[in-house]
This record gives structure tokens, sequence and C-alpha cells, in this order.
């Protein structure tokens, strides 16, 4: 019977990265930036994806204007669309605006970050250092958390650009 507690211990010890991995989040201001996330990118792949969502709790709206990073000399903010089935990318200009008392989330297939010229490929487990720029809120230091790409995923929003 004292073995019991040490393995549970052991258990919670073990599981207690997987949860921690699903909480992480960054405020500035009236924001909450949820889950910074990016997917592992193949060897001499070019660029990288980034998603999270932002959560304006106050009464005027912001706008996300840019984000730089060390793995990246160019981060753009682009918006992907599907249009009489042709797929296009482009980058935003002039930013996201994060609405009065609103959410945007930046997920593949649609608004999301992109690393250009990439300085190594990003792998499972790291993390990604970037700073967002708010036109308001002003920099926020985040992280993004590499995880695995699925089959087909890692290159499927990389070759759409216009």
């Amino acid at each position: 019977m004292k073995l019991l507690p040490k393995m549970l211990a052991a258990a919670v010890l073990l599981a207690a990265p997987a949860f921690g991995a699903f909480a992480h989040e960054y405020r500035a201001g009236d924001l909450e930036i949820h889950h910074p996330m990016s997917k592992a990118t193949l060897p001499g792949q070019p660029v990288g994806g980034g998603f999270f969502t932002i959560i304006n709790h106050g009464s005027q709206p912001d706008r996300l204007v840019s984000i730089t990073s060390p793995v990246s000399d160019d981060v753009q903010l682009h918006d992907m669309k599907v249009e009489n089935d042709v797929m296009t990318m482009r980058q935003v200009k002039g930013g996201i605006e994060i609405p009065a008392n609103g959410t945007v989330e930046l997920k593949p297939g649609g608004l999301h970050v992109m690393f250009m010229a990439i300085k190594q490929p990003f792998e499972e487990g790291e993390m990604v250092p970037a700073t967002l720029n708010f036109e308001k809120a002003g920099a926020v230091a985040v992280e993004f958390k590499v995880e695995a790409a699925k089959p087909g995923e890692a290159a499927h929003d990389m070759n759409a650009h216009d």
C-alpha cells in the first residue's frame, strides 16, 4: 500500500507538463492571448506558421500591427481564403483589428502568422520567442509552443502565396 501513493505522485508529475501545454496564456491590458503555437517544420522548409487566439475584454478595439521574432527577420500576418476552389494567401496590410469585447482566432486556413525565411527548422517541443506589437496594448513577449505536424499539414499553407 505504501507504493500506491508514490505511483500516484509520479503519475501526476508525468502528466503535469501535458496539462501545462494547454494553459499558456498572456495578458496585456484588456487583451488575453491564448496558446500561441506553431507546427514542426520539415528540414529545408523556408517558412513556419503561427496560431493563437486574442480576446479583447475592453470597450475599445485594439490592433495587432506587427510581430517580431529572432527566428525570422520577416514575420508577417497573413489571411488564407478559398474562392472558387482556389486557395490564396495574402499578407494582411495594416494589421488585424481586435474588436471591443471581441475575439480573433489566428488558425490554419484563416488569419495566421508567417515566419518567413526561418533560420532553422521548428522542432516539436521547442518554444519560439516572439513579440506581438499592438496599437494600444503595446509590445507583448510570447512563446509559440511547437507541436507535431499532422501528415500533410506542414505544407498545406506554405505553397499558396500570391
